[in-house]
């Protein structure tokens, strides 16, 4: 198993606490990319652009993704979300 399929399977784990549902069953990652070096991109799309549960399911989303020993650097970016900006700039302070 490559290391893109290892990111997809840790981010199975990850359950929108609304829906119970897991976030890549739930389209909500997009554009996932890995380089040769274990570098990481992709796009979280929230389900809605005013999903109240935004802030701690992102920051579960990166962590997961951070976690994994494999992954050397992780960029990812919200859209389509009333306080993306401000999410993506908690999501890089970190």
């Amino acid at each position: 198993m490559d290391l893109r399929d290892k990111i997809i399977e840790r981010l199975r784990e990850v359950k929108d606490p609304g829906t119970t549902l897991d976030v890549v069953s739930m389209g909500l990652i997009k554009d996932l990319t890995v380089t040769t070096e274990g570098k990481a991109s992709f796009t979280f799309r929230p389900s809605s652009p005013i999903c109240p549960l935004v802030f701690s399911l992102a920051l579960k989303v990166q962590e997961a993704v951070k976690e994994m020993e494999e992954v050397k650097g992780l960029e990812m970016n919200v859209v389509d979300h009333r306080m993306a900006e401000e999410l993506n700039t908690l999501l890089k302070g970190d």
